[in-house]
């Protein structure tokens, strides 16, 4: 007969956690859910490029004023002996590229391109940001609501989103900008044009939102731990902003990472059309307003802000998805 197994003591005090041992004695532990997001984020080198380069533009969008006040740069500073008097061009080669003005300057007043771009970043990522934000507290609320209570509540706001997606956003945003560019509710000038395209831009965006965060609640409301939360007597503004919301988190933030482009270039288009930012503040689209009556005999003055925009939007784009995919258990 074979003598019985005894349990010894240490086996009896074993942790619950599942511990496997390998042969080099290394531990493998579970992990969460953002520790296996950023494992198969790192994996993505595209993602990660474009992730270093957006950090580098926040960086410097937020250190323009500062860097400008630490070298002596001023965007708006006239170089009239850099301007051909005959044809209103910058002396020189390749749009009056030097040591001094690496980008060189821009017809008829000679004002530094590379100061002025610096200057445009953060004009654009203030307003890409800002609408960004009003775009998921109003799209993330009311699409959660809508999701979560259904009924009239549920068709109230899916016809409100309809309402929204049918306005001509551009028209509307022209005509708004137009209206408001004397000034409006004690602001003017820079202040007032800021104000103005974030909530332009941002309010006229959330359905599009709305309906990602409501699609994926109407999924999640049937889930057991929000029936754990309703058997324990939880109202629904618990269940709205602690059980549910959290578990929308990843959506919100891909979606994000993709508008936030999508309003550079709107800023950009509204810009180029006169009804953005108001010269002389430095702005992208301004920047490319200005160029086209100079493109065929000094290119290198719209091709530089075309430049910085493509790169910002194609930054934020593949930092998109990226986190898109490292969010996704599904896909590979």
């Amino acid at each position: 007969m074979t003598a019985p197994i005894e349990t010894t003591g240490s086996a009896a005090e074993a942790q619950p956690e599942a511990v496997l041992e390998g042969a080099g004695s290394a531990r493998i532990e579970g992990r969460s859910l953002g520790q296996i997001a950023w494992s198969r984020f790192k994996k993505d080198r595209v993602a990660v490029a474009g992730g270093i380069v957006v950090v580098l533009l926040i960086v410097v969008a937020i250190l323009s004023r500062p860097i400008q006040a630490l070298f002596g740069l001023d965007p708006n500073a006239f170089h009239q002996e850099l301007i051909d008097a005959n044809t209103s061009l910058p002396t020189g080669g390749w749009g009056g590229m030097s040591l001094d003005h690496p980008l060189g300057v821009d017809p008829k007043f000679g004002r530094d391109i590379a100061t002025r771009v610096l200057e445009g970043s953060w004009v654009s990522l203030v307003v890409a940001f800002g609408s960004t934000i009003l775009s998921n507290v109003i799209g993330a609320i009311l699409g959660v609501v809508a999701g979560y209570y259904g009924g009239r509540v549920d068709s109230v706001i899916s016809r409100l989103m309809d309402t929204f997606l049918a306005f001509p956003l551009l028209l509307f945003a022209i005509a708004i900008s137009a209206t408001l560019q004397g000034g409006a509710f004690g602001l003017n000038g820079l202040p007032l044009h800021l104000s103005v395209l974030i909530f332009v831009i941002g309010f006229f965006n959330w359905p599009y939102l709305g309906r990602i965060v409501r699609g994926q609640t109407l999924a999640l409301r049937e889930r057991e731990f929000v029936d754990a939360s309703r058997g324990m007597g939880a109202k629904g503004p618990y269940i709205l902003f602690r059980e549910l919301m959290p578990n929308l988190v990843g959506p919100i933030i891909v979606y994000s990472t993709l508008l936030i482009p999508t309003n550079i270039l709107f800023e950009a288009s509204l810009s180029f059309l006169g009804v953005g930012i108001q010269p002389p503040q430095a702005s992208w689209g301004g920047m490319l307003r200005e160029a086209v009556t100079y493109y065929q005999v000094d290119p290198e003055y719209m091709i530089v802000p075309g430049l910085a925009i493509f790169v910002t939007v194609l930054a934020f784009n593949l930092l998109g998805d990226g986190l898109r995919d490292a969010l996704d258990p599904r896909s590979r």
